[in-house]
């Protein structure tokens, strides 16, 4: 495992990754716009980059996990981005979850520098990025996988190569449609409680227990039922990884009318001013179509 790496985005979940990456012995070159997220890392020994370009210079493995499809071409393809300083033997991971064909068409300019790309949109939200528990759907080559594993094993559990890029983007989308259904059973769950007067931590480790078992309950509602609208991931984001897969489902002529209304629900959400609370927020969306507070 190189020593020499690089991490760029250092937001809810990439401090956290990029902390356990640092506790485990990789000398790391970090960049992110704002930088005093950096402050803490930096204090421990990381070492600032004021570029991507930069980190790039410094590093031959470099991740990256940032906001938005826009974000992500800008670090790699933009001025003084990730490209400017690619070349042999290097490689490129991005966590974030973006659109599939950005990803494909990134690897196809890097490996013109010899440079090869990753993509490995992850699932956990913060619990798992602090705990190390993730889990990543990678797209890569046999052998950058194999050289990127033993990173993704000190941030992540479950590690999958789905194959080749843009595999790993292609499998968030089917989690992400997962956990958009998902999200609107919970929250269903929890505003139909809390009106038949139900207690509801009481509910929820019953029918954790049961069929209805799942992650969303035992991460999330407890958080809702706390009032804690904190984000775990935000929903500004959710927003943009839902736009993302009924895109492609729409290239591949396929109709998801449940995503399609977990979207709506969750763009109430975020008119109502809470674009940048977690997905729990969800119950406030289904409270207003109540007319009334609930929970």
């Amino acid at each position: 495992m190189a020593k020499k790496t690089g991490f760029i985005g250092l937001g809810v979940m990439g401090a956290a990754m990029a902390s356990r990456l640092m506790d485990a012995g990789c000398d790391l070159y970090l960049y992110n716009r704002t930088r005093s997220k950096g402050d803490e890392l930096v204090g421990r020994g990381a070492h600032w980059c004021d570029t991507p370009r930069a980190v790039a210079e410094n590093a031959d493995i470099v991740f990256t996990i940032v906001g938005y499809p826009k974000d992500v071409e800008s670090v790699y393809l933009g001025e003084n981005g990730l490209i400017e300083a690619a070349g042999e033997g290097k490689i490129f991971c991005d966590m974030t979850t973006t659109r599939p064909s950005l990803e494909v068409m990134i690897a196809g300019k890097l490996g013109e520098k010899g440079t090869e790309m990753a993509d490995a949109p992850v699932s956990g939200g913060d619990v798992g990025a602090k705990n190390g528990t993730l889990s990543f759907m990678v797209g890569a080559s046999e052998k950058a996988f194999s050289e990127l594993l033993p990173y993704f094993s000190i941030m992540g559990k479950n590690i999958s190569h789905m194959g080749p890029v843009g595999s790993g983007q292609h499998t968030k989308m089917a989690n992400q449609t997962v956990i958009a259904g998902t999200m609107c059973g919970v929250s269903e769950a929890l505003v139909y409680g809390a009106k038949a007067g139900l207690d509801l931590e009481k509910m929820v480790s019953t029918i954790s227990k049961g069929a209805a078992g799942c992650w969303t309950l035992d991460n999330l509602a407890p958080r809702v039922i706390k009032g804690d609208y904190e984000p775990g991931f935000m929903v500004d984001h959710f927003i943009k990884d839902m736009g993302i897969a009924l895109e492609e489902a729409e290239a591949m002529e396929l109709a998801l009318p449940s995503l399609a209304l977990a979207k709506q629900l969750y763009t109430a959400v975020k008119s109502q001013g809470m674009g940048r609370k977690g997905t729990q927020a969800l119950v406030k969306a289904l409270e207003s179509l109540a007319g009334k507070e609930i929970l």
